[in-house]
């Protein structure tokens, strides 16, 4: 029963502000999973065209690849990280921020730029910090928000993901 309390607690708190923030699709990931992770682009800056999106893969996110996206290219930076053990090969380097960059998203037009992960974290939450660039300004989608504090109180909240214990999420149809 809390299970479906909880669940319609989040859908509930995802549709409001939708198109305010940038935002994961899927709010939830299995923990030791792979996760599709579909950020969403509601609009530019103050009217301004998205020439840049980039996202950094918190602490227990690995192994993350960008979905190619037609008109825009991709970069994929690198950094150290803790080795740890990927079917039989050691990784001690692993991706930590996925830019596309180069296209043009209309200000009053949405986008979706799409990534895949293993997630490697205990449950509990990760944030997504992803950067907006525009032809005319940016915005820092950066803002953690403190214990007990809602993120909609924050003017630029990072993108959320509320990771569950191995096996809690429902499968999606």
């Amino acid at each position: 029963m809390k299970k479906l309390a909880l669940l319609a607690l989040l859908a509930a708190s995802g549709s409001g502000s939708a198109f305010a923030h940038v935002t994961l699709e899927t709010p939830t990931a299995a923990s030791g999973g792979y996760y599709k992770g579909v950020l969403k682009i509601g609009h530019g800056c103050n009217g301004s065209p998205t020439t840049a999106v980039s996202v950094e893969m918190p602490e227990g996110v690995r192994l993350a690849q960008p979905m190619p996206k037609a008109g825009w290219e991709v970069e994929v930076v690198k950094s150290a990280v803790k080795p740890f053990d990927n079917y039989g090969r050691k990784v001690s380097e692993d991706v930590s921020r996925i830019t596309w960059k180069g296209g043009k998203l209309p200000s009053n037009f949405y986008d979706e730029f799409v990534f895949q992960a293993k997630i490697a974290a205990q449950p509990g939450k990760l944030f997504f910090k992803v950067k907006q660039q525009c032809e005319q300004g940016e915005t820092n989608w950066a803002e953690i928000p403190a214990a007990g504090q809602d993120a909609h109180e924050l003017k630029s909240p990072a993108a959320e993901l509320t990771v569950t214990a191995a096996g809690a999420a429902g499968h999606h149809h």
